[in-house]
């Protein structure tokens, strides 16, 4: 058997390296890949270099070679000793793969996919973590306004999961015009161009909420919840300057570079805000509770979502490629800009 892989063996070029194909050890699994997803805000970051990567090192050092592809779908193939609840044939979703033909993962980042889930949508089941994470940690209510910020995949599954969660309206902002369109598609109630210099003042005009104590009237307008997930500083500061009286805001993209201020006083302390670290490892490891849940748990949620209609994914990936097509797809992920939701066809 071969076992290709994707590999990063420095920074802006990509190879495909064949590596012996690894043997599960016990309570470990090995899968066949059918669809791998790039996660564009991870993997661009590994491509071009930078240093600040990995949220648990921050040593300034570049380490080579690196690996992308960290949500994944396929066919179990073999299964170490005292595996249980798979065994080779079954169709499974997993947590914290990387772009390569053959994978070892854990028992636990294995999950079941149902019949009527395709491997395409089991591939995005961990990148939907992410932001289920975020929404669960805001506490959203049924009926309060929300704001995603950013329409690349992590915005557009906020945007989907926010309606499920029943929160209303559902803002999607994004300066590229066809990324609001697709919010719209995808069950966004409004979408805004958050570089418009009244971008605020708009969205606080149409989330009129009950006086407070100490914000009654125009005052008291404003978005109950925000998904902040460009990482960048402007859109966080451009945002809080819309929130309400004790709204909650999800900093769910990797906000890498600290070179930006906030004026706290006013737009957090003042007016009560909360700020909600919400990278995917700041959860529990083993055990659920209400708003944190572990990996595994916010996984198969997703896909029992997928499986009673409740979410949809059809049409959701733009690309599909051949592995033979990396090098050129990391170079337009490198580029910059939008970037579509792409995947890798390893059947």
């Amino acid at each position: 058997m071969t076992n290709a892989n994707i590999i990063i063996p420095e920074a802006n070029r990509i190879e495909i390296v064949d590596k012996p194909v690894p043997e599960p050890k016990p309570g470990e699994v090995r899968v066949r890949l059918a669809r791998s997803t790039i996660s564009s805000g991870t993997e661009r970051a590994n491509y071009v270099g930078e240093v600040n990567v990995n949220i648990l090192t921050n040593d300034g050092v570049a380490r080579w070679p690196r690996q992308g592809g960290y949500s994944s779908s396929g066919v179990v193939d073999a299964v170490g000793e005292g595996v249980k609840s798979l065994k080779p044939g079954d169709r499974v979703a997993m947590s914290w793969t990387v772009h390569s033909r053959y994978v070892v993962v854990p028992e636990e980042n294995a999950y079941l996919l149902p019949d009527n889930v395709s491997f395409e949508a089991g591939a995005l089941a961990h990148i939907a973590t992410f932001p289920m994470a975020a929404v669960r940690k805001c506490g959203v209510e049924l009926g309060e306004s929300a704001v995603v910020m950013g329409q690349g995949v992590l915005g557009q599954l906020a945007v989907m999961i926010l309606k499920c969660a029943g929160a209303a309206p559902v803002f999607a902002a994004d300066p590229v015009p066809e990324k609001r369109e697709r919010a719209l598609k995808l069950g966004a109630d409004y979408a805004m161009d958050p570089l418009a210099p009244d971008f605020a003042e708009k969205l606080r005009l149409m989330t009129p909420n009950p006086d407070s104590a100490l914000f009654k009237g125009d005052q008291a307008r404003g978005v109950k919840v925000a998904i902040e997930v460009t990482g960048r500083g402007a859109a966080l500061d451009s945002v809080l300057d819309a929130m309400a009286c004790m709204g909650r805001v999800a900093l769910l993209g990797c906000t890498r570079s600290s070179n930006f201020t906030i004026d706290y006083y006013h737009k957090v302390h003042g007016r009560g805000v909360t700020l909600i670290g919400a990278h995917t490892w700041a959860r529990p490891a083993h055990e659920s509770y209400p708003g944190h849940f572990t990996h595994r748990d916010d996984a198969t949620a997703f896909l029992r979502l997928l499986s009673l209609g409740r979410l949809s994914l059809d049409g959701f990936v733009d690309e599909v490629h051949p592995i033979s097509d990396a090098p050129e797809v990391y170079s337009r992920l490198g580029s910059g800009g939008a970037f579509p939701v792409v995947q890798f066809d390893w059947t």
